[in-house]
């Protein structure tokens, strides 16, 4: 069986745009691979130094993995730091990447421009961060990663420095991981105040929708969503700010309220109040479900604490064979 792996850092609540555009997948995935998911601790210091809130964003994201429907049974679910073995890789990985290609990385630079306009220093950590990612994917051998256009890039350096190894050790141990999604592209869900995609941590903490929400505050954010004064004439093209709304109820709706608010567009009666209203209800009918499972799980420790135990144990032993045939293959097997 094929082998996915994907992680996510712990910086908070999960949001709309996260579950529909990955984790939905990553639900599908576990009954058609041999899948891997974890909690990137180790990769959120690169920007995040005050670890204040690192225990708690760690039982969130926990909680939401499992409670949008990844299965501790079916898939291994487990913490990053919690495996050591992916740090002795990482130091060996370490030396098979080459500065400048690092430096070239897109999101490097993006996380450069980032820090430097918050005045903070750059860490070594932050260079490094894609060598990181690609042991993470390396030490399960991963055949797929699901990702995104910003992560490319990553997965490029990751068949790099598989190539590298194996190269080097006159070996085809690495597998060379591609990107995929499962049956269908990847959704890029839009933010409520038109400034681009939904995002956990944009300037407009009403632009995304989480998962925790409740009704009534899911109908305050939509309700101040960017709308204009309304159509002109028939049939014309949508704005950014309401083509986003349509995008948005075209994921939580049923084609005949879609159908309804795209026909009052195109014959110019459209009333932006009433589309809102209708989009904030099946919001929440859409996000109830996993909301209650998700509050409940975040205060039922022991489970949480049960699940990630024995997904350590699970990921550690899948690493300990890929970290100890690494090792043989770079002669570090002394006396043996």
């Amino acid at each position: 069986m094929e082998i996915v792996l994907s992680g996510s850092r712990p910086t908070g609540y999960v949001h709309l745009g996260n579950y529909l555009g990955a984790i939905r997948n990553y639900v599908r995935m576990q009954d058609n691979y041999k899948a891997y998911f974890f909690v990137a601790d180790y990769h959120s210091l690169t920007t995040h130094l005050d670890t204040s809130e690192l225990q708690k964003n760690t039982k969130l994201l926990l909680a939401n993995y499992i409670g949008c429907g990844l299965d501790p049974n079916r898939c291994t679910i487990y913490i990053q730091s919690q495996v050591p073995e992916i740090s002795e890789l990482f130091c060996i990985f370490n030396n098979l990447a080459y500065k400048g290609e690092l430096e070239k990385v897109p999101t490097f630079k993006d996380k450069v421009r980032d820090q430097e306009s918050k005045n903070k220093t750059i860490s070594a950590g932050l260079l490094t961060y894609p060598v990181l990612m690609s042991v993470d994917i390396l030490i399960h051998r991963a055949h797929k990663v699901p990702v995104g256009k910003d992560q490319e890039s990553h997965l490029e350096i990751t068949r790099n420095l598989a190539q590298r190894f194996n190269y080097y050790t006159n070996s085809q141990f690495f597998p060379e991981p591609q990107g995929f999604n499962f049956g269908e592209d990847l959704l890029r869900v839009p933010s409520l105040d038109n400034t681009g995609k939904m995002s956990k941590s944009a300037a407009n903490p009403n632009s995304a929708i989480f998962r925790t929400d409740d009704s009534e505050l899911i109908r305050k954010k939509v309700m101040r969503a960017v709308t204009d004064s309304g159509p002109t004439q028939p049939n014309q093209t949508k704005p950014d700010a309401i083509g986003n709304l349509f995008d948005l109820m075209k994921l939580v709706s049923s084609q005949n309220t879609y159908d309804h608010f795209e026909t009052t567009w195109n014959n110019c009666t459209i009333r932006y109040g009433d589309l809102k209203k209708q989009l904030a209800e099946d919001m929440a009918a859409f996000i109830s479900p996993f909301r209650e499972k998700i509050l409940d799980l975040e205060q039922n420790v022991p489970y949480l604490q049960k699940v990630i135990n024995e997904g350590a144990e699970k990921a550690r032993h899948s690493a300990s064979e890929t970290l100890q045939g690494a090792k043989k293959l770079l002669r570090f097997n002394y006396f043996t």
